[in-house]
């Protein structure tokens, strides 16, 4: 399991997104070099968790929960298949594309180490799926992209920097801690869009899981309750 690359993005004005100033970063481009990452601070305030990263809508993006987003090489692959044409490294948005690991297969709470030898390793734990959005289509240009992603049920996966450090492309990935519940990204990803009475079984994950997903199961399970 390896890190194949390091995306970063840059503020660029587009016509398909809501945020009020027009511009996006989720054009993310593969980087040369070692990229600092660390927890960017609350959701609202903090952006990305890698260094010369942009995040331009704050509002949904960024913070501690969602600092880091990986996609399996493997899905992209598949999407190219699918959708006859290239997807580089980045193409999703992603900061993070891997080789070997099952990205939206990881269990919520499943933590990484990702570093070589020649800096300080990172330690990321997954948190939550990718929920698309207009911006999301809007650069990929696929008419019904939500949905079309959304039905295909591998969203890639969000995690939070609980240790930070320096990653390169290249550099090999650990699953140092897996836990014993079987909440995966995209469980979680199926209850908190197309699945909601799978909402309860996602609080098996405990605090590990994004706030939002677990404030969304612990509702349910009260008004299934009453």
């Amino acid at each position: 399991m390896k890190l194949l690359s390091a995306n970063l993005g840059r503020p660029r004005a587009v016509p398909y997104t809501d945020q009020p100033e027009g511009v996006t970063g989720i054009d993310k481009r593969p980087v040369d070099g070692p990229v600092r990452v660390a927890a960017p601070g609350p959701k609202g305030v903090g952006a990305s968790g890698l260094a010369g990263d942009a995040v331009c809508d704050t509002r949904h993006h960024g913070g501690d929960d969602q600092a880091v987003y990986a996609m399996a090489r493997e899905d992209l692959d598949d999407w190219e298949r699918e959708l006859g044409r290239t997807l580089a490294n980045g193409a999703f948005g992603e900061n993070l594309t891997t080789l070997g690991l099952d990205v939206s297969g990881a269990r919520i709470g499943e933590r990484w180490r990702i570093g070589s030898q020649l800096g300080p390793s990172v330690l990321l734990e997954v948190t939550s799926g990718r929920i698309p959005c207009r911006t999301f289509q809007g650069h990929l240009g696929e008419k019904g992209w939500v949905r079309r992603f959304t039905r295909k049920g591998a969203p890639g996966a969000y995690l939070r920097v609980l240790e930070p450090g320096e990653i390169r492309a290249g550099d090999p990935v650990e699953i140092v801690h897996r836990p014993d519940h079987d909440v995966t990204v995209a469980l979680q990803f199926r209850a908190m869009t197309t699945e909601r009475s799978l909402l309860p079984r996602l609080l098996a994950a405990g605090t590990a899981l994004h706030p939002e997903s677990l404030a969304a199961a612990r509702k349910y399970a009260r008004v299934q309750a009453d």
